[in-house]
């Protein structure tokens, strides 16, 4: 079996994005296997590319470039489940990312396991999507799709708590807060696919929101520091912009994020 990171650097190295959730997958269960059979295989060390590879389409624009159709729609829901896609082909690179980039530092097996099983979820959820695009006569690379989605990884390369903070913390917990409104406008579509499979998203993102803030606080810990303290300043260094309410409180406060991590985020400095 590959060490870890070799296996994180074969996701980001492939770039279509069947191949590489299929291959995600692959190394997920083999993980898993080796875990469950009491081992804990080698992490390895590896250099990951800045950006990971990807499929030629679709075309990625500036975020201000990328059409907006309202989800009243066909077209609307299509750029929607599209949009959608694109978000967890990136959550797949950022998951093995990770692992990757900050092989380095001494973590917990624990911590593998949470970020693997993620990985894995995150495989799913793409592909889901993409079914969902190709029942309705489309598919994934159809539409552009927003370039800026990969900023965050690139802003916090070489800061492992930024990198907790910026993406679980703050963008996965956006998903939280947006995906019980996707959910409905599917449900009135009366599109049964698009609903359970965003249903899906909806409860798993939940721990993967979780993992963040238990290593977030976990590294916290280590070095005695006060997490929400840490949490405002590494979230405001390295997000562009304010935190935008509404919040969904209940399921945010599910993966360990309290309101005063980030209501004080809504507002200027």
């Amino acid at each position: 079996m590959k060490p870890l990171a070799d296996m994180a650097l074969d996701v980001l190295q492939t770039a279509d994005g069947r191949a590489k959730t299929a291959l995600s997958h692959k190394y997920a269960a083999e993980w898993r296997a080796a875990r469950e059979g009491g081992d804990l295989p080698e992490i390895g060390t590896a250099n990951p590319p800045m950006h990971p590879a990807r499929p030629d389409k679709p075309e990625l624009l500036s975020p201000r470039d990328v059409p907006h159709r309202k989800p009243g729609s066909e077209l609307g829901r299509i750029a929607l489940l599209h949009a959608v896609a694109h978000i967890e082909l990136n959550a797949v690179d950022l998951h093995w990312d990770i692992i990757a980039r900050f092989s380095h530092i001494s973590l917990p097996a624990g911590f593998y396991d949470d970020w693997v099983s993620a990985a894995d979820d995150e495989s799913k959820h793409f592909n889901l999507l993409c079914d969902c695009l190709e029942e309705l006569g489309s598919h994934y690379g159809a539409l552009p799709a927003h370039a800026g989605m990969w900023r965050a990884a690139e802003d916090t390369a070489e800061d492992f708590m930024g990198r907790l903070a910026v993406v679980p913390m703050v963008l996965e917990a956006r998903g939280l807060d947006v995906t019980p409104g996707m959910i409905k406008v599917f449900k009135n579509a009366k599109l049964d696919s698009a609903v359970s499979a965003l249903e899906t998203i909806y409860a798993e993102e939940v721990s993967h929101v979780a993992y963040g803030s238990k290593w977030f606080n976990f590294m916290c810990g280590r070095e005695n520091s006060d997490p929400k303290e840490v949490f405002h300043a590494l979230v405001r260094r390295y997000f562009h912009g304010k935190l935008k309410p509404p919040f969904n409180e209940e399921k945010r406060a599910d993966a360990g994020l309290p309101p005063d991590f980030y209501w004080p985020l809504t507002e200027d400095l």
